[in-house]
């Protein structure tokens, strides 16, 4: 007598791949990292974040070179799985220099001394300060910038950095001080397209400050290059 064929139980579908985002590695743009900044910005004044997360994440948000690094940032933010973001102003077409950003770093050394650049100068991508028992003073509020993100690594032993900016540009950084001061006070513009100065660095029995100078705007200096360069 023939057993009767047991029904086969139909095989379970394999689980399907982990879904990776082919967008999470495209490189992120200005704009990319300008709608993550306004996320955090707009979570902070609802206390959602408090001062210190937004200030450590909106660094890390400068520095993400994919989209993929972007989004954890604001992932546990109600902006986020909306897709919205705080309303920006009408973008002001800042006239960046015709220089290449990947220029050789300024330096700036005081030892015993002190060195300053102020006035009617282009800044560079990078400067460099250093200050040994010395002083050294960097005042960007007449300044025209080559580029939109501009970064200024300041060291202070037993001496002083002073870092001055126009009143309607983004100041951020960080660093530390030992037995010393490094203050840096930061200032968000409410233009998207407005420079970026990023200050970082470290003070040993010194001091390293960054602020606006009152009364200083960088927006006629910018009309006036753009003015020169349509000539």
């Amino acid at each position: 007598m023939d057993l009767e064929k047991q029904p086969q139980q139909p095989a379970r579908p394999a689980a399907p791949p982990a879904q990776v985002s082919p967008g999470d590695s495209l490189r992120a743009s200005d704009a990319d990292r300008d709608r993550i900044a306004d996320i955090l910005r707009e979570a902070m004044a609802e206390g959602r974040l408090t001062a210190d997360e937004h200030a450590e994440r909106v660094d890390l948000v400068y520095r993400a070179k994919t989209v993929g690094e972007l989004q954890p940032l604001v992932r546990d933010l109600p902006a986020a799985s909306s897709g919205t973001a705080a309303p920006r102003p009408e973008p002001q077409p800042y006239a960046y220099g015709p220089e290449s950003p990947d220029g050789p770093a300024d330096n700036l050394v005081a030892v015993f001394s002190s060195a300053t650049r102020k006035g009617r100068w282009r800044v560079g991508p990078r400067t460099n300060a250093f200050s040994l028992f010395g002083s050294v003073e960097i005042d960007l509020t007449e300044a025209l910038f080559g580029q939109r993100l501009t970064v200024i690594n300041a060291t202070s032993i037993f001496g002083s950095v002073e870092i001055r900016v126009p009143e309607n540009v983004t100041l951020r950084g960080s660093g530390t001080g030992v037995l010393g001061s490094f203050d840096v006070r930061t200032l968000e513009s409410m233009d998207p397209q407005a420079p970026v100065v990023v200050v970082n660095g470290y003070a040993v029995l010194g001091s390293v400050e960054a602020k606006p100078k009152r009364g200083k705007f960088v927006a006629d200096l910018q009309r006036r290059l753009r003015k020169h360069l349509g000539h």
